[in-house]
Order: structure tokens, then sequence, then C-alpha cells
């Protein structure tokens, strides 16, 4: 037999079972290890053996499913997945259903008990939980605060975008708030068009006079009084009416559906005698012709064959002119018919607006109709027919619920509106007559009679309602005499004794002495008026008014206003203890009576009792309600403190604030934060002593707090008193002996005092007690100052040696070397290559050692040390804008243009590097480059100026002052806008705006900038003022500018230093020695009138400021008030030559 393949099968060999062999036991051959049975050795009938995993394991468990734990589908025998009931596909995942320990009831835990120990442990393992959720909350917390003030950044509240707006709200005038325009003007919906009517033209009234006898266009009317079309009106058959006229019967009113008498149809519905149509609703004078559709004369006949107006049937078959029969075209004059008709749709449409149709009735809101009628004005025909259809629907209102008050006073309205006040005192009277318990009706009767005669109605207005408190006011008011008033209004607390607003009308009216009569009487009919018991403790003496105020007490014992009174009285005459005491009891006893404390009311309380002058009676509200509605824990209690303290400022109440200072401080007497917000309340609105006073006690409580020592020792430093000063950096040294800000405060005290020993004697001790960098840094300025060059030198050297990688030290060592004569070029290269491997990471520093080299015009070199700036600062814009400069240098413009490319690439969003790219740009680009730039970046301040330059450039100076303004706005420390700013002014501003600009550049104390930085950090600058460093950085930066023309007086004066109030003395003194007057008699400082000292606040001053100031405490001349009349001034001045040209021109003309 052969096996391979394509062979032929050979025949099968066929084995005889019942032959086999001796011994032979089946599957033994194939390695079987149980000993198979075949099918004849156990019978045809019998089972089929176990085999395999059943001979092994025995049966399958009841319900066992193969292949369903290993989640098999599709074989014979298993079953799908998605055909099993799964229990899991089943469960409740709903969050009811959940449990933070076993999850979706899944627990693998379920059915093991739960015991005591495992209880303790869940125990544990929540404290723990608990511990570490507290040992990360406030790095949490941080990051929470940072994320909401980025994303706030990015997009501020509504409230935020407008609090300058509402701020500025606070200054509007009277004038301008009247000026707001309407919402609807400002709403994008069509406004609804005024409803016109067209009058009837002149050809359709001449085509109806004349055309008697002829057809105008058409067919016959049929005999028989066949129908014209004419709003339903049927045509009889030739029925003749009495006196002769020939006129349909019956006949129907287009617009009111009423039927005339006598068969004669009329158009709005209104009866005319004699049976004669009118339009209109108007009588017309029997036998009088009446043209437009009238009828004929009495006892006149139609002749034959005439045409009769208006579309009237006519008989034995006579044309109707102008008017259109069945078949006949509309003619070219049109159809009155069809313009009454739509004028009464019109009119339609504007009844709706005040009547809404309900099926079966008619509703109307007459309160809101009352407001309508009183900004109701007849402009026109219009106007009267909207007042007859209101008039008709009031009647059907006063006619259904005549006692209806509002109906009555609607209607009584639209008569007065139309004209007709008689109808409208009529009516009124009716509504009286119908309504007399409203008092409503009474005072519109009242108001519509004459003055003579309102007495009598409002006289029986009061009879009718003697109880009504508005019936009386208005019979007292009616009174002019005073006495008489008093009379009425006497009488009407006979009736109404429980009555405050009588009481006080009557009291009103009265001397002192009958007023406090009146009081006690008041008091007894109303006990519960706070205000009555007031007016009568302030009436009476101090003993009486205790009295009063103890039965006020009595009778309103839930009122602080009354416990407040009595603080103020015991105020008033000088028992300052017994204020504290009744504002206690006063909590006490409210609480006794249930009186929920309520921290706003008390607060508001103290600002009344400031404004009025009871400082005693505030400082002790404050005091016992400092802790009334605050949190518990420390921190929420100073933060409610702060917050109740600046709303008190933003309100003026400077007492109220420094009264919770002061008892904040009390119950935390560490905390720092609070004895520096009552520090920068004092400096502002306090005296020097109480100032001093508070610093005194805040490092007492603080002393570990250097800036408490700091600004005590300032303040005695700018008055002058440097001994005291020094007493206190000493004591301050004693807290803290490393304290570096300590150490440099007393340097720069010595220095400025100009005590150069002592400085250095200071910062020897300074360098062995603190060693920082910052210590040896003034160390060697010190002596940079004083020209010891070798000295700083070495100073430089050592410090490096403590602090190797500070790299304002290696700035300034290699400054010193370029600052020699001559200058030390290579060697400051040198040093600055030596700190560059030091820190490589300080843009500075390399900025430095570039400026060397191109100082040697080694351009480069300072191309490759920028190069390396570059690879080790990705993304430094000041290298990338010191590159473009190099460029510029050496003169390849084309390299410089292609350099600021990438650099823009490289910092997209950078301002500095935009701006440079304005100014490369040329002049036809430049406007496309700032638009891009604005895209870039909108708010930066470098691109503002820019863009402020080029306004300039193109003389739009009004834009190029907004836009320098909001650049210092931006950014007011960048020294580089402020030099722009006062070189545009100098240029093109008054005297004024120049002023105003120094006096804010001295107020930001600028520090930033390229150009600024420069000029400003010269050795001969640094104990320069700040407006002699802005005059010479404008006479570098902007010579031309600064030299345009000559400066004012008191501009020249501020740019050297002088104080503002010491240049305007000098300037007005210089000015009215020119004029003549010799000017004003000054002190030895030149500041008569302009500064007065004063240890508190005396009152308002015209014209001055009362501040802490340059000079010390005292009144200050308001800047702003002389700016804002030097313009009107110079406006004035301007205004002048103008109108003396208009005046000239108007003689010349005459």
């Amino acid at each position: 037999m052969s096996l391979l393949p394509g062979q032929a099968p050979t025949k099968r060999l066929r084995l005889d079972e019942t032959n086999r062999p001796a011994d032979y036991v089946g599957g033994i051959g194939r390695g079987a290890k149980v000993p198979m049975q075949t099918r004849g050795d156990m019978g045809m009938n019998s089972a089929a053996p176990k085999r395999g995993t059943d001979a092994m394991f025995g049966n399958a468990p009841p319900g066992y499913v193969p292949g369903r734990g290993r989640g098999a589908t599709g074989f014979i025998g298993g079953v799908s997945r998605d055909e099993v009931d799964r229990d899991d596909d089943k469960a409740d995942l709903g969050d009811a259903n959940y449990d933070e320990f076993s999850g979706y009831s899944g627990s693998l835990f379920s059915n093991v008990e739960y015991d005591e120990e495992d209880k303790e442990a869940d125990v544990v393992y929540d404290r723990v939980d608990v511990k570490m959720d507290d040992r990360r909350r406030k790095q949490r917390e941080k990051k929470m605060r940072e994320a909401i003030k980025e994303l706030r950044a990015e997009k501020p509240t509504i409230q935020q975008q407008f609090a300058d707006l509402k701020r500025e709200l606070a200054t509007v005038s009277n004038e301008e708030w009247e000026g707001i325009p309407e919402a609807q003007e400002h709403l994008k919906v069509k406004q609804r068009k005024p409803t016109n009517f067209t009058p009837t033209p002149d050809a359709i009234l001449a085509s109806m006079g004349g055309g008697m006898g002829r057809s105008v266009g058409g067919a016959a009317t049929p005999m028989g009084g066949a129908a014209t079309p004419m709003g339903g009106m049927g045509t009889p058959m030739g029925m003749r009416t009495p006196m002769g006229l020939r006129t349909p019967m019956g006949l129907r009113t287009p617009m009111g559906g009423m039927h005339t008498p006598m068969g004669m149809a009329t158009p709005m519905g209104m009866n005319t005698p004699m049976g004669m149509a009118t339009p209109m609703g108007m009588r017309t004078p029997m036998g009088m012709h009446t043209p437009m559709g009238m009828a004929t004369p009495m006892g006149m006949r139609t002749p034959m064959g005439s045409a009769t107006p208006m579309g009237m049937a006519t008989p034995m078959g006579m044309r109707t002119p102008g008017m259109r029969t069945p078949g006949t075209p509309m003619g070219a004059g049109g159809s009155l018919n069809d313009l009454g008709e739509a004028r009464g749709t019109v009119l339609a449409v504007k009844l709706d607006r005040i009547m809404d149709s309900v099926t079966g009735q008619t509703v109307m809101d007459p309160k809101g109709y009352l407001t309508d009628l009183n900004a109701l004005q007849v402009q026109s025909d219009a106007d009267i027919s909207d007042i007859k259809k209101a008039r008709t629907l009031l009647k059907s209102v006063i006619t259904s619920n005549p006692k209806h008050g509002p109906g009555w006073i609607a209607a009584s309205r639209l008569e007065e509106v139309a004209g007709k006040v008689q109808s409208a005192r009529q009516l009124i009277a009716q509504g009286c007559k119908h309504c007399p318990n409203n008092e409503d009706v009474w005072l519109e009767a009242a108001r519509l009679e004459k003055p003579q005669n309102a007495k009598a109605v409002i006289a029986k207005a009061v009879k009718s309602l003697p109880h009504s408190v508005r019936l009386w006011i208005d019979a007292a008011n009616r009174e002019v005499d005073v006495q008489a008033k008093a009379r009425v209004l006497r009488k009407a607390l006979e009736f109404i004794p429980n009555s405050v607003r009588l009481w006080k009308e009557a009291v009103s009216l009265e001397d002192e002495v009958e007023a406090r009569v009146m009081l006690a009487r008041a008091v007894e009919c109303v006990p519960h008026s706070v205000e009555m018991w007031l007016a009568l403790a302030k009436l009476s003496s101090y003993k009486e008014a205790q009295k009063v105020l103890n039965e006020a007490r009595k009778h309103i014992p839930t009122s602080p206003v009354i416990w407040v009174t009595a603080a103020k009285l015991e105020e008033t005459q000088g028992n300052e203890k017994m204020v504290e005491l009744i504002l206690t009891r006063a909590i006490d006893s409210l609480a006794a009576n249930g009186v929920t404390p309520d921290r706003d009311m008390w607060l508001k309380q103290a600002e009344e009792a400031e404004k009025t002058g009871f400082i005693k009676t505030c400082q002790g509200i404050v005091k016992v309600t400092i802790k009334v509605g605050v949190d518990e824990d420390v921190k929420g209690m100073k933060q409610n403190w702060i917050q109740d303290a600046d709303a008190a400022i933003n309100r003026n109440s400077i007492e109220v604030a420094r009264a919770i200072y002061n008892n904040a401080v009390q119950h935390l007497k560490n905390k720092k934060k609070l004895w520096l917000r009552l520090a920068e309340l004092e400096t502002k609105y306090g005296t020097s002593e109480s100032l001093d006073n508070v610093l005194q006690r805040a490092v007492t409580y603080c002393p570990h707090a250097e800036i408490l020592w700091l600004m005590a020792a300032k303040q005695k430093w700018l008055r002058g008193d440097v001994a005291s000063a020094r007493r206190i950096l000493a004591e301050a040294f004693s807290h803290s002996k490393e304290s570096e800000a300590i150490h440099l405060a007393a340097v720069k005290l010595e220095s400025e005092n100009n005590e150069i020993q002592r400085s250095r004697l200071l910062l020897a001790r300074a360098r062995q007690q603190c060693n920082t960098p910052k210590v040896w840094m003034q160390s060697v300025q010190l002596e940079r100052e004083q020209g010891l060059f070798q000295q700083a030198l070495h100073l430089c050297e050592e410090g490096l040696k403590e602090h190797p990688t500070f790299p304002k030290m290696w700035m300034i060592g290699g400054q010193i070397h370029m600052e020699k004569s001559p200058p030390e070029l290579n060697e400051a290269a040198k040093f600055f290559d030596r700190g560059l491997q030091k820190c490589p990471r300080s843009v500075p520093l390399w900025l430095c050692s570039v400026a060397c080299e191109i100082q040697q015009q080694k351009y480069t070199k300072a191309r490759s040390l920028l190069e390396k700036a570059r690879l080790r600062n990705p993304g430094a814009e000041l290298l990338w804008l010191q590159g473009v400069n190099v460029e510029m240098l050496d003169g390849s413009e084309r390299l410089a243009h292609h350099l600021m490319s990438k650099a823009l690439q490289e910092c997209p969003t950078s301002g500095i590097l935009w701006a440079k790219a304005i100014e490369l740009e040329p002049k036809q680009g430049q406007n496309a480059k700032s638009v891009d730039a604005l895209k870039k970046c909108e708010n930066d301040a470098h691109v503002i100026i820019a863009v402020a330059k080029l306004f300039w450039k193109d003389n739009k100076h009004a834009k190029a002052r907004k836009w320098f303004n909001r650049a210092v706005t931006l950014n007011p420390r960048l020294g580089d806008a402020w030099g722009a700013y006062l070189s545009f002014e100098l240029e093109h501003g008054t005297a004024h705006e120049q002023r105003e600009v120094i006096r804010k550049c001295v107020d930001a104390e600028p520090n930033q900038g390229n150009d600024w930085n420069r000029i400003a950090k010269r050795v001969p600058n640094w104990r320069s003022k700040w407006a002699v460093k802005l005059r010479r950085f404008v006479e570098e930066v902007y010579p031309a500018e600064f030299n345009a023309k000559p400066l004012n007086r008191e501009v020249e004066l501020l740019l050297q230093g002088e104080d503002p109030y010491a240049a305007m003395a000098a300037a007005a003194e210089a000015e009215a020695a020119e004029r003549g007057d010799g000017g004003e008699v000054k002190d030895e400082d030149g500041m008569k009138g302009f500064f007065e000292p004063a240890n508190s606040f005396q009152g308002a001053r015209p014209g001055f400021a009362f501040k802490m100031g340059p000079r010390g405490l005292g009144y200050y001349r308001d800047l702003k008030q002389d700016i804002l009349k030097g313009e009107k001034r110079e406006k004035a001045e301007k205004q002048e030559p103008k109108v003396k040209e208009e005046e000239e021109k108007k003689d010349d003309k005459k």
C-alpha cells in the first residue's frame, strides 16, 4: 500500500475483532493509562463509560455550563455570553446603591462578620485620612486660589469689569444723570411707526360735487331697489320717507350697528334730528345744503336723473356717481366708503391696546389706564377718536360696577385730558356718591375742583371718612395760615389719635414749648413709636431726657436706637465711662428680649454717631459689638474685621475703621497684618502723634516684625528726628540681630545724612552678623559712590568669595572697571567672563558683557556672546532685542530685520520686541505692523507707547495723549513711558498738563525700562529726586522736544526737584512780579497760602486738601482744583480772539 499522493486508494483492510490476540488491551500501544473498553465489552445497550476529566473528577455540579467561566461563546455544547442572564448585568449602579467602602454592593467580604476590631481599624484609617488631608490643605487651597486668580485675570467677572465705572458714578452730576438716554433708545427692535391718516384727495371731492347727471364708472343701478354695496346697507324698493325725502329705510350704520330713527343711517352711529344723516356725528341745521353724503334739504325731492352722493339708492334706475355698483370697477378717484372702513379698522386696533377682549365680557385695568391718561396729550383727530373709544369703555365700567372707585377716577381724568374739566367734575361727583368710602375718589374730586370749592369737598370727605389720614393731611395742606393748619391737624388727632404721621405734622408746626406738650401726649397715644420718644427726649433737659428714655425702654425693649440715644446723651454731659456701660447693658437687654444681634445694624449706628459728632459713642458701639457676628476661628475673625474696616473707609467713616482696628489688635495682639493696617490708616488720616503711638504699641507686641520697626524709624526720619530714628533701629537690633532689612535701613539712614564713616562701621558689623549678598553689595556701592574704586573692587572680590553665584556683584565689579578714568574695558570684559562662568543663567550679566564689547566696537564678539546667551537662556526677549541693536549699530539693517523676524517667532507675545519691530518698519508699513502687535499683546505698555508715537508723528495729538495716558496706566513703573509722555506734553501740551505728568511720575516712582534704568542708575543720579531723573532722561533721549520751546517757570522748578507747593508759590510770585502786583508775602519756606499745618481735621476749606504730605500733617493746596481753574482760564483766553474776530466781522457787515 502506498501513501504517496496521487496513488489510487487501495482496498481497506477489515479487522476481525473476534480473533484478537490473547492479553490484548485496547489503547495500550498509544500510551493510554486506563485500559479502554469497547462497546462489545460493555454490550450495545450499556451506558457510555466515563472518560477524561469526568473519570478523574467525577460528575459536574448542577447548573454547570461548559466555557462560561472563560467567557467562551459559539462552540457546541457551550453557551453564548449574550444568551446567559448574568446577575452582574442586573446590578443597580445608581448613586443610591454606592458605598465608599464596598462599592456597588459588590464587596468581597459582604458575608464576613464586621466586629469591633474592624470598626476600630476603620476609625484609625479615617483619622489618618483626615490628618493627611489637613497636611495638604494649605497647598491645595493655595493652588485653587492661584487657579481662580488666573481665571479671573483671563476672564474677569462683570462686576470687576465695571468696578471702575461704578466708582466714577460717585462724580456724576445731576445734569449728566438727566442726560443718560433711555434703554429703549439703544435697542435694536424696530420701533413702531406712528399711524398716519391720508386725507381725501381733491379728485374724489371734485368728482362727487360735479358728477351730476353723468356716470363715472358705469352700469346703471337696477330699478326696483337693487342693493348698492355700501357697508351692507339694504336699499328697499323706492320707499318714501316723511318730509318728502327719497331715502332708504332701515339702513345699518357701518361702525356701530345702531339703527337711526326715521330710517336714516349715520356713519358714527349718532342720532340726528329730522331724519338727516350727518357724518362724524355732527348736527346739520335744517334746510341747509350738506355736501359729502348728507341728505337733501327739507321738503326737497331729488330731481329725476340726478345723482345722489354717497352711493344712496336712487329710484328710476338713476346712476350713482363715483360709487361702486355691482359689476362696476373702482373709478380713478377711489371709494370713500373703503377709506372709512380702513379708518375704522385702524381705530379698532388702537382700541385693542387698552382693552382685552374676553369671550362674553370686556376687561380693563383702570389703574394702568390712569397711568396712560397722565401721559396722554391730544394732538390729532386720531387721538380724539381714541378718547371717544376710551370714553365708551369707561362708561361701561362705571355702569356695570358703580362701586369701583378707580373706574370713576379714570373716567374723570379722561375728560380732563380731553379738556372737559366740568364733565370731569360731574363724573367724579357721581363717583363720590357711589363710592363714599373711597378716599382716592374724594382726593381726586378735591384735586379737580377749584381751590375755593376744594375745601368744601374735603369737608364732605372727612365727614364721610373721619378716620382717613390722607384726607386730613390734604385738608391741612390746603390751608395757607399756619394756625388754621394746626387747628385742622388737632381736629384730625381727635378722630385718629394713634397716627404717627399726624402727630409729626402737628408737632412740626408748634414752637418748642408747645411741641414738648404735644409730644408728651403723643407718647401716651402711640407708646410704640420710637420717633416720638426720641423727639421728646431731644426737647427735654438732661434729667428729664433720662426719664423719657427710661420710659421708652420700658415700652419698646427691643429698640437699640433708644440705647444709642442714651449713650449720646451721656456723651454730651462728658460722662464717657457711662457711654460704654450703657452700650454693654444694651447688648444684654436686647439679647434677653430675644433680639438677634445684627452686626451691620450696629456698625450703621456707629457711622451715624460719627457723622453727628459723637465719637465716644461710635467707639463704644464698636467695642461692645466687636465679636458680634464674626467667625470663631482666628483667621475668619481677622478677615471679618478687615472687611468691615475697609467698607467703613470706603464710606468715609474713618473713626469707625480706627475703632475696629484698635479693638481688633486688643484681641489679636500678635497679628502683624492688623498692626500694619492700623498704621496705614493713621498715616493717611491720623496725626503724627497717633501714628507714633500705634507703631510703639505694634513693636511692643510684635518685636520680630521688621517692617514695623522700619516704619517707626522712617516716620521719625521724615520729620527730621534722626536721633529718635537711630534709637528705634538700635532697639530693633536687640530683637533681630541677624535682620538684613534693619541693618540696611540703619546704613541708609546714616548715608542719607552724609555719615559715611558710621555707614562703613554699620556695614562691617552687618557683614559679620548677617553675611548676606545684599549687605556685601551695599558695602561695594558705598565705596563706589565715594569714588574709591580700589576699595570697592577689593570688597567685591571678598564678597564673591563668599557668594560666587550672586550675579549683581559680578555686574557691579565689571561696571567699576568701566567707570574708571581711563576705562579699563579689557579688565571689565574679563571680569564679566568670570561671572558668566559662575552665573550662565543671568540675562542682565550677559547684557553687561555685550555692552562692554559694544563700547569697544567689537560687534563680532558681541554677536557671539549673544548667540551663547540665547542658547543658555531660550526665550529671553532682551537678548533678542540687544542682538537687533547690535546689527543696527553695525549698519546691517537687513540682518536686523531678519533677526527681528526670528525674535518674534521665538517670543511672539513680547511687547518690547513688537515695539522695536514697529520702529524698524518703514513709514508706510508701521500702521499694519502696529495692528499685528496689538493683536498679539493688546495690553503691553511698550506696544501702546509705540502706537502713541505713531499718532504723535501724524500730528494726531488728542489720540497720542490718550494712548500715552493708557500706557502709564497699564504700567506706572515704566520710566520709558513717562519720559515719552512728558516729551510729548513739552512739545504740544499746556503747562497744566506738563505739571500733571510730572506729579504722576513722581508718585509712581518708576524703576523699569531699558533706557530709563541706563540713565537713572548712573552713580550721579543715585540720590537725585524722581523729577530730576525724569528731566535728565528727557534731555538725553528726547533732546529736540525738550528744547523745542522754553519751559514754564513752575514746570522748570518741578523738574529741578522742588516741592510742588513751593514751585507753585515761586511761580505765582514771579507772575505777580511781572504784573507789578508786588506778589504775596510768603514765609521763609515760600509756602504761605499753599500749606497750613494742622494737628487734626478742622473742617473743609475751599481749594485745600487735608492730608499727610511732605511738610507734615495739614491743609495743602489742591492742585487738581488749580489745574481745572487754569484750564478754564486758558480756554477763555483761546476763545477771546475768536469772539473779537466775530465782533469785527459783524461790525464790518454793518
